[in-house]
């Protein structure tokens, strides 16, 4: 759960950077009762610690049917590198997530997007 906090933001509704609607919202579904106690005292746990500043809107329910992404949807990041770091890095996720937890809260960092990408993202835009 903690790698789940610490990689969103939680006090936004259906939205996730850039993207926008009930499928980007924010949500922790459980499948049994262990889980759900587990979630709602993540949740009060980073409510109590104000860490994100705003008021959480992260959803806890219980899972019920689950629809599997298309295959061009999975391992998004492995198959398509420079896109999804250009997608970060352009949509603010990195700058938020080191905002809440330092350079090293996000699972991710600038040093994993491909020289190339990284080169034209730090030199201001000259075009």
């Amino acid at each position: 759960l903690d790698v789940f906090w610490h990689n969103i933001d939680p006090t936004t509704v259906n939205k996730e950077f850039c993207d926008t609607g009930k499928q980007y919202r924010t949500a922790i579904f459980y499948m049994n009762e262990e889980q759900k106690i587990a979630a709602l005292a993540s949740k009060k746990k980073y409510e109590e610690s104000k860490v994100f500043g705003k008021k959480i809107v992260t959803e806890i329910s219980p899972a019920k049917t689950f629809w599997e992404a298309e295959d061009y949807h999975q391992d998004y990041y492995k198959k398509n590198p420079q896109l999804y770091a250009f997608y970060r890095a352009n949509c603010g996720r990195d700058r938020y997530l080191e905002s809440i937890w330092g350079e090293s809260g996000s699972s991710f960092s600038i040093t994993d997007i491909p020289s190339a990408v990284k080169q034209r993202l730090s030199k201001p835009n000259s075009d």
